[in-house]
């Protein structure tokens, strides 16, 4: 038989005689089959509690502000001992935050060297990134909103506590003054929507945004006074099912609507990616009840996004899966992953001189010296389940690449074993088989790969078979492309 190869995980649909996968875990896609994906790696202390929301900020001399939150706190990071210090509002607490008595998050955006930061039950706050030693209330008296976003020059705020069918914007580039909010001021105003449903977020851009309703999408494009901005519907019947899912990768949006999975390109319509490959089994998968962990967040270093989110089988209060998705490659994965918070960070840039405040011994730091030294690109990053800040980074996660089921039914195959095509030293090996579509499978006991051969040596003689690979944790490899069984056609049934 010649190369099986490793083609996409679609779920949804049946692996009979299929190029596709029927599982697999812990790897990434490649145009030549998958690739490991590494564990976690600690960067920070630990908060106080766990994360409900946090985001990087540059300022202008090109250092990088990380903070968080907690239920009832904002934090920022300490750059040289990596330690959490309080900047709440006057060191205070706030009220943990909730939209439509759901628990929600606190979400963040920069303009120049202010940071804002937002939940349903709090005056915006604000932070300046040359001046401040904690947020303090915006001024301009702003709507309490859940989300924020930036359009162009202005600030859009959305799920608004007093009005969820409304969106409002500041003034252009009038952002913390004590007009900023007072409509026809510099262009500020609001739009309300009479149909739709409220408003669950906004996705930011250069020149246009897209506004996210229960049942409508639109999008708002800047023409300047008096309309400020143009909104028009983009897609009716169909809106947002969870708010933290919008993902922005460069100029496309990704979200998980209330028909699964889509994308929307520059100017363009919503278009499906999930459907009839993954959007039944994650449906079926997602803990609805706890959608503030079900979060999306892009990697700038590769063309991958992803959403954590808490399965029906999970743990209260943190996410214990991640779906991926290739944007170049159009493909999704799955991992096996736990955590609080998961998004795009930069981590502070350091000389080899500054190390020395990290750690006296080169040998105990837990990232290594290529890592600090291009710190300032932004990666995907957590905030685990002890609430501690990190990458991933580590050595590869233990993987799971499974084949489509592949047989014929006219006839029984004779395995005599297969021959995985990975650099993967360390491997074992097992099938499954049954003889009739409508059986349960069975599973061979692992074999580990042959040293002297490069094959998995297991005999089994079956009308359906599928053929299954693990990658122990830690292992170093590059790639896996397939497996070339050795079989013959048994007696015909």
């Amino acid at each position: 038989m010649p190369l099986l190869k490793f083609g996409a995980w679609t779920p949804d649909t049946a692996d009979f005689e299929a190029t596709s996968v029927k599982n697999i875990l812990n790897v990434v896609p490649r145009a030549d089959g998958y690739g490991p994906f590494p564990s976690f790696s600690a960067y920070t202390s630990a908060l106080a509690g766990a994360c409900r929301g946090a985001f990087y900020a540059v300022k202008n001399d090109g250092t990088v502000i990380t903070f968080a939150a907690t239920a009832t706190k904002l934090y920022k990071l300490n750059n040289t001992d990596f330690t959490w210090t309080d900047v709440s509002k006057g060191s205070g607490t706030y009220t943990a935050p909730t939209f439509l008595s759901i628990a929600a998050n606190w979400h963040f955006a920069q303009t120049g060297n202010l940071v804002w930061a937002t939940q349903a039950n709090t005056v915006l706050q604000v932070f300046d990134l040359t001046s401040s030693t904690n947020f303090a209330d915006a001024a301009g008296s702003p709507p309490q909103a859940a989300y924020i976003a930036v359009v162009g020059r202005f600030l859009v705020l959305s799920g608004l506590a007093s009005t969820p069918y409304r969106i409002q914007w500041s003034g252009l580039n009038n952002f913390n003054a004590s007009n900023s909010w007072t409509s026809g001021t510099q262009q500020s105003d609001f739009q309300d929507f009479p149909d739709g449903g409220a408003v669950r977020g906004v996705a930011g851009g250069d020149q246009s945004g897209v506004i996210f309703q229960d049942q409508a999408i639109r999008r708002m494009a800047y023409v300047g006074s008096p309309i400020v901005f143009q909104i028009d519907r983009i897609a009716d019947q169909v809106g947002l099912y969870a708010s933290d899912s919008i993902v922005r990768a460069g100029q496309t949006v990704l979200y998980y609507s209330t028909k699964g999975f889509q994308k929307i390109e520059p100017g363009g319509a919503p278009t499906p990616i999930g459907r009839e490959r993954v959007d039944r089994t994650f449906g079926g998968d997602l803990d609805k009840g706890n959608l503030q962990l079900f979060m999306g967040a892009s990697d700038p270093r590769t063309t991958r996004v992803y959403w954590a989110y808490k399965s029906n089988s999970g743990q209260t209060g943190i996410y214990d899966k991640i779906l991926g998705y290739d944007t170049t490659l159009d493909q999704f994965f799955p991992l096996s992953v736990s955590g609080e918070y998961l998004l795009g960070m930069s981590q502070t840039g350091l000389t080899l001189e500054n190390l020395d405040t990290i750690s006296s011994s080169i040998d105990a730091l837990t990232l290594s010296l290529d890592a600090y030294a291009t710190a300032v690109q932004p990666e995907i990053a957590q905030f685990n389940s002890s609430h501690v800040l990190g990458f991933f980074r580590g050595t590869n996660l233990e993987a799971t690449i499974e084949s489509g089921e592949q047989g014929d039914d006219e006839s029984r195959m004779s395995l005599r074993g297969f021959r995985p095509v990975t650099d993967a030293a360390a491997l074992y090996g097992s099938v499954e088989y049954r003889d009739t579509q409508q059986a349960s499978t069975n599973t061979t006991s692992e074999t580990a790969i042959s040293t002297r051969t490069g094959r998995v040596d297991i005999r089994r003689d079956a009308r359906y078979q599928r053929f299954k690979l693990r990658v122990p944790a830690a292992t170093t490899w590059t790639f896996c492309a397939g497996v070339v069984p050795d079989v013959s056609t048994g007696a015909a049934l």
